[in-house]
């Protein structure tokens, strides 16, 4: 699964597959703990992260709100996604 983001050690993925996949969504890993989010609204789909991790992915997650969505467009089309800037 591609990368997009990475910063204090969370990773943000995303990829879209046919089946399945019609909520515009990403997925988050921080060590062991995994979690996928929609994008608009931000919100926890399943899975879980340690509350201050998930507390970063959100605040990450509503500054690029409109790159996420450009990069879910994307990846229905099967083009490369773009990277996307780290929470400062």
């Amino acid at each position: 699964m591609p990368v997009i983001s990475r910063f204090y050690g969370i990773l943000i993925t995303m990829l879209f597959k046919e089946k399945g996949h019609n909520t515009p969504h990403f997925h988050a890993k921080y060590g062991d703990d995994k979690a996928v989010y929609s994008i608009a609204p931000f919100k926890r789909m399943e899975g879980r992260l340690r509350s201050r991790a998930e507390k970063m992915v959100k605040e990450w997650a509503n500054a690029h709100q409109k790159e996420l969505l450009e990069d879910w467009e994307r990846a229905s089309q099967h083009k490369p996604l773009k990277d996307i800037d780290p929470l400062d």
